[in-house]
């Protein structure tokens, strides 16, 4: 389609809006923090009559196409929903599958000088080749002499409410280690301390979530950190999310009032 009119025309309607988010004056219009939920790799290769395989390709494809362009407009923080702990139920061989493409994937990511990649989720849960392979590829990318300019986090073995779970129980082993007793453990627990302790410590909540393939739920997605996050709901099947529907997120994203509950 690239060279068809319908492909001229996308690439000059890309370049309308993403003129008009850079000199719309306004630096909050760009989202600091975003997170995707990657979502409909394996309808659209039911869809298009390819392997489940294909279709995790694909998106693992897609997902450094969409890297790009986060650092084009100057995202800082960009977390991935690659592997739920629900999607380590599936059959054998689709894991198995998964274990191979996204240690490819994240071997990718970890080679952009301009990337610190940071793994998120429950790592125990995880195959040993891929846990291995993720460990590697997050040690490489986080070389002092690196020019950062953008940091991925890779949620694998990911789920929200054991995100909580694990912060809480390490808040609470940690004042157990000071000799504290449990009324003073008590007292200490408040929503800056248990942020303190989740995947994403020391990052800012996602200002925006995006979904691709018409869904519209988190699955269990930063459960707590989108608490005040903007969502964005696109029909598309994530090998077929295209510049112009991030660009469309983020014009929507920046035309929102945000409030933060108050």
């Amino acid at each position: 389609m690239a060279g068809s009119p319908l492909g001229w025309l996308y690439r000059l309607y890309d370049r309308r809006v993403k003129r008009q988010l850079e000199h719309g004056g306004d630096a909050a219009a760009i989202p600091c923090h975003v997170g995707v939920i990657t979502d409909g790799n394996r309808r659209w290769a039911k869809e298009f009559g390819k392997t489940t395989a294909d279709g995790h390709r694909m998106g693992a494809g897609k997902i450094v196409e969409f890297l790009g362009w986060c650092e084009e407009l100057g995202v800082e923080v960009v977390t991935l929903y690659v592997l739920s702990k629900e999607n380590l139920a599936r059959s054998a061989d689709e894991v198995a599958a998964l274990t191979e493409i996204i240690s490819d994937l994240v071997d990718q990511i970890a080679g952009k000088p301009s990337v610190s990649v940071q793994l998120v989720g429950d790592l125990a849960t995880i195959p040993e080749p891929l846990r291995t392979r993720l460990a590697a590829a997050q040690e490489r990318s986080n070389v002092e002499s690196r020019d950062k300019r953008m940091t991925v986090n890779v949620a694998v073995g990911y789920g929200g409410r054991q995100e909580i779970v694990n912060a809480v129980k390490c808040l609470l082993r940690e004042h157990a280690a000071a000799g504290e007793n449990i009324e003073e453990i008590i007292e200490a627990l408040s929503e800056e301390e248990i942020s303190k302790h989740l995947y994403t410590k020391g990052q800012p909540d996602p200002d925006l979530i995006i979904r691709s393939s018409g869904e519209q739920r988190l699955s269990g997605f930063m459960m707590w950190q989108s608490a005040y996050s903007e969502f964005y709901f696109c029909e598309a099947y994530w090998p077929d999310f295209r510049r112009t529907d991030f660009l469309r997120a983020v014009r929507a994203y920046g035309n929102r009032n945000r409030r933060f509950g108050r």
